[in-house]
Formats: C-alpha cells, sequence, structure tokens
C-alpha cells in the first residue's frame, strides 16, 4: 500500500495557507488639492483595492465651453489615477452622465462631441463603457459627470480578442 500522506498534506497546508492570506487593503485617495471632498463632503474621491482602483464621479468643468469642460474632466481623472498608482491606459471601465441629451438624437450628437475628446484620452485599447442620459447632477452647469474603474497595471498586457464571425451579420446596435 503506497503512503499518500505527503502529497495530501502538502495539498492540505496550500490550501490552509491560501486562506489565511491578508485581504488586500483598502486605500482612500485623496489627489492633492481634494482635501474637502473627502473632508468635507464626506466621499473618497478614489478608492484602491488590491490593484483595483475605483474613481468616484468627476463632473465636467470648469470652462467657458462644453469641450474645455469634458477635457478638465479628463485632466482630472488622469491626476487621480496618477494619485492611485494607475494610468490611463488601466482604465477598464467608464460610465458617463449626461444631462444635455432629451432623446436619441440629441444623445447622439452629443456623443459625438463627447468622442472627439474621449479619443484623445483612449486612443486604444477603449475601456468598457456606459453612457447614460439623465436630468440633473449634483454641480449645477456640468453637462457631464464620469465614473471610473482601472486595474494597475493592466494597460500593459492589452489584448483584443475577437470572436469568430458568425454565418448570418448580426447587425450591433447604432448609439
Amino acid at each position: 500500500m503506497r503512503n499518500c500522506a505527503g502529497p495530501l498534506s502538502l495539498a492540505l497546508f496550500a490550501l490552509i495557507a491560501a486562506g489565511c492570506a491578508a485581504a488586500p487593503s483598502k486605500t482612500i485617495v485623496i489627489p492633492a488639492n481634494f482635501d474637502r471632498a473627502y473632508d468635507e463632503y464626506h466621499y473618497a474621491p478614489a478608492v484602491r483595492f488590491g490593484d483595483t482602483v475605483i474613481v468616484s464621479g468627476i463632473p465636467a468643468g470648469p470652462g467657458p465651453d462644453y469641450e474645455t469642460q469634458v477635457r478638465n474632466m479628463f485632466k482630472r481623472l488622469k491626476s487621480t489615477l496618477e494619485a492611485a498608482g494607475a494610468t490611463l491606459d488601466d482604465v477598464v471601465d467608464i460610465s458617463t452622465f449626461h444631462t444635455g441629451p432629451t432623446d436619441t438624437k440629441s444623445f447622439t450628437a452629443e456623443y459625438e462631441r463627447f468622442m472627439v475628446i474621449h479619443r484623445e484620452y483612449f486612443p486604444h485599447g477603449y475601456p468598457a463603457w456606459t453612457a447614460v442620459g439623465t436630468t440633473a447632477l449634483l454641480v449645477e452647469g456640468a453637462p457631464v459627470e464620469m465614473r471610473v474603474v482601472a486595474v494597475v497595471g493592466a494597460g500593459k498586457n492589452l489584448k483584443i480578442q475577437r470572436a469568430a464571425k458568425p454565418a448570418a451579420p448580426v447587425e450591433p446596435a447604432k448609439p
């Protein structure tokens, strides 16, 4: 009869050790000049949990026009990610909330304006993205707000995987 206690003991030890590993820590990330967000308004501009960075909603602005406001929003996103140890290349998901559009036609028009700026900051390796129309944002006058999830280092190993084309063409929904 063969003795299996050695390999079994090692496997059991590995399972116990994995269960005892320390959980990732939660780090509140406050970029320079954003102390008020945490201290007065009681929210974290960003939270890093392990390699995942969740960025709270960043409203567009300030600026004299839509394009300047949206570019300033992306600049604040970039500085927030940098404070958390991430880059724009590490962004895996974006949610944007738009106040201007009132129907599909006007949303499509705003989407086209927004995309010009989006392409400047995400020229390739695009993150997942959900764009939502809404009636109001907390910051008065902001035409859009953006919330982001990034995974530190994800941009260093980008892969694009396309599925095989089906026999019958399937048309994607048009924005």
